[in-house]
C-alpha cells in the first residue's frame, strides 16, 4: 500500500464527504426557505371563512388556497433541490475516479 494510493484514497473519501456536506447543507437551506415561504404565504389565509376584511379572507372568488403562488415555489424549490442533489453526485463520481488510481510499490 503505497503513499501514492493512500492519498489517492484520501483524497476520494475528502471529496466524497465534503461534497454530500455541502449538497446537504444546500438542502437544508433551500428547505427551510421554501417552507417559511409557503407557511408565510399562507398564514394571511383565516382558516373560518368570514366577510369581514380584516380576517384574511376577503369572500371573493378564491376558495382560500391563494392564487397559484404556491406552486410556482414549489416547482422552484423542487429545481434548486434537484441541482443542489447533483453536487453530491458529481463528489461522488469524481471520488470513484480517483480512488482507482494506484500505484504498486518497486519491492513487492
Amino acid at each position: 500500500y503505497s503513499v501514492y494510493t493512500g492519498m489517492a484514497h484520501l483524497c476520494a473519501g475528502l471529496c466524497c464527504g465534503l461534497s454530500g456536506l455541502a449538497a446537504g447543507g444546500c438542502i437544508g437551506i433551500i428547505g427551510d426557505y421554501g417552507v417559511r415561504s409557503v407557511g408565510y404565504r399562507t398564514s394571511n389565509i383565516s382558516v373560518i371563512f368570514s366577510t369581514d376584511k380584516s380576517s384574511g379572507f376577503d369572500g371573493g372568488d378564491e376558495d382560500g388556497a391563494g392564487n397559484g403562488d404556491e406552486n410556482k415555489l414549489f416547482v422552484g424549490m423542487l429545481i434548486m433541490l434537484i441541482f443542489s442533489e447533483a453536487l453530491a453526485l458529481y463528489g461522488l463520481i469524481v471520488a470513484l475516479i480517483v480512488s482507482q488510481h494506484t500505484y504498486a510499490c518497486g519491492g513487492e
